[in-house]
């Protein structure tokens, strides 16, 4: 028994030493000082710009047109005016950006003239315009679209009396790197819309869409 106590002891004895030499060793490090002065590195980074690649982009400046009401040449045909918002195209691509051979142009379609009421609808057929070239750049190759008249009007020019059913030219640039240089370009048309003098009173609404292309 007394053997048993002895090693016991012993091993003790052993665990308390070392956890005082570890106390001992953890006290020399704190005591340690500052030897000279600090020294520094700076650490810098240059970040560039991005590089966005240049986009063709249309840009409409109003989402409504109100037509009113004017006075027809032809007595038995009322007509109502009034001026699409200013379209602009902007190009911002160099001329590497842009593929050889490349042209733009704008088209525009409508939808027929839906009654609030139930009443019939005024077929698209009977809205015309007449674009017009505000600012075309300084090469001067944009050029804007032929005239479409209604359906109940005679031709101007051509068969043009189709009215904005199908897609018709609004602007068009036929070199798109030759006129990219000019950065920007605007144009608007003046919209009429034709109906026979028996027409159902009321408020129709229509959806003309223009689509940029190249």
């Amino acid at each position: 028994m007394k053997s048993i106590t002895k090693t016991t002891a012993a091993r003790v004895t052993a665990v308390t030493v070392g956890a005082m030499l570890l106390t001992a060793a953890a006290a020399a490090a704190n005591a340690d000082e500052l030897v000279g002065g600090d020294s520094t590195v700076d650490v810098t980074v240059e970040v560039a710009p991005l590089t966005e690649p240049g986009v063709l982009a249309m840009t409409v400046a109003g989402t409504e047109v109100a037509l009113t009401e004017g006075t027809s040449d032809a007595p038995a045909v009322r007509e109502f005016t009034g001026q699409l918002p200013t379209v602009t195209i902007t190009d911002t691509r160099t001329a590497e950006e842009i593929p050889d051979a490349a042209a733009w142009y704008v088209l525009g379609t409508t939808s027929d003239f839906v009654g609030d009421a139930g009443q019939a609808p005024i077929g698209a057929g009977h809205l015309g315009w007449r674009p017009n070239l505000v600012d075309g750049g300084a090469s001067g190759l944009v050029a804007v679209g032929d005239e479409v008249v209604t359906v109940i009007d005679a031709p101007t020019q051509g068969e043009n009396n189709v009215g904005l059913v199908d897609q018709e030219l609004f602007a068009s640039a036929w070199d798109s790197e030759d006129v990219a240089a000019d950065g920007a370009w605007t144009a608007n048309a003046d919209l009429f819309l034709r109906t026979a003098s028996d027409v159902a009173p009321g408020n129709y609404t229509s959806k003309l869409t223009l689509s940029l292309f190249e």
